[in-house]
């Protein structure tokens, strides 16, 4: 389910009485030098007894063993899901199990615990913000990547080519070590001088061939924001061949880094 939707349930929903909303964020970044040794594990110990710890002292027990219902689904998902854990976890549940949702996700959060009449959701309407659904054009003369994102995570990868010969942009079948070589071998036997008059001299004409193809990506995956990342010519000429709103270009040529490299460059 898209977060976006999640929180618009979770805005609807409110419990009076003993069957309260839990809200958990989490932080299990191995990077944070504060979370050396798993500290999360303390916190998450630590949060759940004070809540427990307070209930018990209340007269209403009924909140207290619902409350201990909630515990147990936690420390289930987090026992499952431990040797998974990315930089935070996010998660909201009642009793019932009428909500649920627990993710592991690959953003720092600040940890924190509620246990209330409705969901908190503020921490994650930020992170939302700073994290949205994006596509990460990265452009490098006729090549051609782009990167699906979401929460800081990537989902869907799609890669082009541009065939001198036949004059057209194709979908660029591998990325293997394989299909590398055959690349390079490939541009290794188009001399340089030539290749170079040939793309400025078509540079406008190729980007506006890819262009519709890129615009229907964005629009078909609901791009909230779209980046183009590469040499300022090229990447500012593929902008003006998009009809697709562009947040930002951004002069450095990623193609060849890591994906995970590349939303460090745009999101930090």
């Amino acid at each position: 389910m898209r977060m976006e939707k999640m929180i618009r349930q979770l805005e609807s929903v409110r419990r009076d009485g003993s069957n309260k909303v839990f809200s958990m964020y989490l932080n299990t970044d191995p990077s944070d030098p504060e979370q050396q040794g798993g500290k999360w594990r303390l916190q998450l110990k630590n949060g759940m007894r004070n809540f427990e710890e307070y209930l018990q002292q209340d007269s209403d027990k009924e909140e207290l063993r619902n409350f201990q219902q909630v515990k147990r689904q936690v420390e289930k998902f987090m026992g499952e899901h431990e040797q998974h854990l990315q930089r935070g976890v996010i998660l909201f549940a009642t009793a019932d199990e009428e909500v649920w949702y627990a993710d592991c996700i690959q953003v720092r959060v600040k940890t924190e615990f509620y246990w209330k009449e409705t969901a908190e959701l503020a921490q994650l309407e930020n992170i939302l913000h700073d994290y949205p659904k994006a596509g990460i054009i990265l452009v490098q003369k006729n090549e051609i990547k782009v990167i699906e994102a979401n929460l800081n995570r990537v989902e869907n990868t799609w890669q082009f080519e541009f065939d001198l010969d036949k004059e057209n942009w194709h979908v660029k079948q591998s990325t293997t070590k394989v299909g590398q070589a055959a690349s390079a071998k490939q541009k290794a036997g188009i001399k340089k001088d030539n290749f170079e008059a040939k793309f400025k001299a078509n540079l406008q004409r190729w980007y506006k061939s890819i262009a519709p193809k890129l615009d229907r990506l964005a629009k078909d995956n609901e791009w909230e924001k779209t980046y183009i990342m590469g040499e300022k010519d090229i990447s500012s000429e593929l902008k003006n061949q998009m009809h697709h709103n562009v947040e930002a270009i951004i002069h450095k040529n990623v193609l060849e880094l890591d994906e995970s490299r590349v939303l460090q460059e745009v999101f930090g």
